[in-house]
């Protein structure tokens, strides 16, 4: 690579961390950019942009934590239900073809981020909070559904975890705190399976990592100045956006 192409990638590391600190969404704009600039392969793309998300979400969560944004009543059932399953998205990746699979995630991603576009939903109230037995049990299976897409697509659990818990009704703010913890168990589990079944590229994560970073503090700080509504439609606009880029990388 020339020094031009390492500057692009640096580039993209760090707009990719504001969007992950800011709405927990964007990792998958990072995996084309590794194949394109960085001339990897597919999946070796994704498992190395996977282990990146590592950090970002330490990063995050700490930024999260102490301005008290993360309700851990929502985000537990969400660990618990991603911990085995990005593990298995990863050894699902290696084991066969994730074209398909990747097609239908993609498609749920492009749905869900136009269903939050379209639907108008009251900003004075009316949000779950995850502390009835229900909620906890749909959590946990937003937690699988995220940690396995994670694991599969190397995109990282937020992408996924975000969308569905504004469809269903999670308060904005709290969704993407909670999708910054759940960033740190979905990359490690993923991580443990990619370096089980597949590769990853250190000298490309460490240099993506370190802008990765900053973009993710100043995302964070970001996210706590903004209006609900903003976070709601920037996170449904790259969920769209992702979720294309996704359709175009998989046909």
């Amino acid at each position: 690579m020339i020094f031009a192409e390492w500057l692009a990638l640096a580039t993209i590391a760090l707009v990719v961390g504001f969007f992950i600190g800011a709405v927990g969404v964007g990792g998958i704009l990072l995996i084309p950019t590794l194949v394109w600039l960085g001339g990897l392969p597919i999946h070796q793309a994704t498992a190395t942009a996977l282990f990146s998300f590592l950090f970002t979400g330490v990063a995050g969560t700490w930024m999260f934590q102490r301005r008290g944004s993360i309700d851990w009543n929502i985000t537990l059932p969400l660990l618990a239900g991603a911990l085995i399953f990005s593990y298995l998205g990863a050894m699902a990746k290696a084991m066969v073809n994730a074209a398909a699979l990747e097609l239908i995630i993609a498609l749920i991603i492009v749905f869900a981020g136009a269903y939050i576009l379209l639907h108008r939903r009251r900003e004075n109230g009316g949000y779950r909070d995850g502390r009835s037995r229900g909620q906890q049990l749909l959590l946990m299976i937003v937690g699988a559904l995220a940690g396995f897409g994670s694991g599969l697509s190397g995109a990282g659990g937020p992408l996924f975890s975000v969308p569905m818990m504004l469809v269903l009704g999670f308060f904005p703010l709290a969704a993407i705190g909670a999708s910054q913890v759940l960033q740190i168990v979905s990359a490690l589990s993923g991580t443990l399976g990619n370096l089980q079944f597949g590769s990853i590229d250190f000298v490309f994560a460490a240099w993506i990592t370190l802008f990765e970073l900053a973009g993710a503090v100043a995302g964070a700080r970001a996210a706590h100045a903004a209006s609900v509504i903003l976070l709601r439609r920037t996170a449904a606009g790259l969920c769209v956006l992702t979720g294309l880029l996704m359709l175009a990388r998989t046909l």
